[in-house]
């Protein structure tokens, strides 16, 4: 009986382990990621009034046979002439890190992943606080890339799972590993489509803000997502 509930207990640890999403054990399907670029606005609602923001490109292109670039530029449009881009290098075949980097008005911060740690900087732009990043860390996704990485896995209705990421901010209690967690997959439909409706959340919000995404079935590119960020919600509508 004791052999019986022991390895009762294994099995169960097993399978909740392979919940953990890794670039070792992700299921991504890199045969769906095709070069592309697209364009969403950014909107806000205030008392049922949809406001928009700005808008933002994204572009997903193959530098060869094995890299990977995910490059995100926002145009905000109270401050046209600012730049805000954000640009970060994966393996193709498992969204492994290479680096990161970000550049807006208020900050810096570049990040390259090694093998057991990342390095790199960030740079309060205001402050003048240079911050030198040397954190230990194994078997993750960048938190810039793990949005795109959603559109390649095995999604089905009631698919969820945990993402193993790395983020620094200096002004967050969590730096360096954490989680991201798929809640829940359903069957939608936008715009009189079909699309898979995957709801989402993070440690880097504390889990106080829930992202949907909503993914076109055949050719994987988000249509739509909607944030709810503690009762404040905003979106992004592709638009071309």
């Amino acid at each position: 009986m004791k052999t019986i509930l022991f390895l009762l207990i294994l099995s169960s640890a097993n399978f909740f382990s392979q919940k953990l999403l890794t670039p070792e054990n992700s299921g991504i399907n890199s045969k769906l990621i095709q070069d592309e670029t697209s364009e969403s606005v950014w909107l806000a609602e205030n008392a049922g009034t949809k406001i928009e923001i700005g808008t933002i490109i994204t572009e997903i292109k193959k530098l060869n046979k094995t890299d990977l670039l995910i490059r995100t530029t926002v145009k905000m449009k109270q401050a046209p002439d600012a730049k805000w881009t954000d640009t970060t290098l994966v393996k193709t075949a498992n969204f492994a890190p290479i680096y990161h980097s970000s550049y807006n008005i208020n900050r810096d911060m570049a990040l390259k992943s090694g093998k057991d740690k990342v390095t790199g900087y960030y740079l309060d732009k205001k402050s003048q606080k240079k911050d030198v990043i040397d954190i230990p860390a194994a078997h993750y996704f960048d938190s810039s890339s793990y949005a795109m990485l959603i559109r390649y896995l095995p999604l089905k209705e009631h698919y969820t799972a945990e993402i193993s990421i790395f983020d620094y901010n200096p002004k967050s209690e969590k730096k360096g590993m954490m989680k991201a967690y798929i809640l829940d997959t359903q069957k939608s439909e936008y715009k009189g489509k079909p699309v898979w409706a995957v709801k989402t959340n993070d440690d880097i919000s504390n889990k106080l803000t829930t992202v949907t995404y909503y993914i076109d079935p055949i050719t994987r590119k988000i249509v739509k997502q909607d944030m709810d960020m503690a009762g404040r919600k905003m979106s992004l509508e592709t638009t071309q």
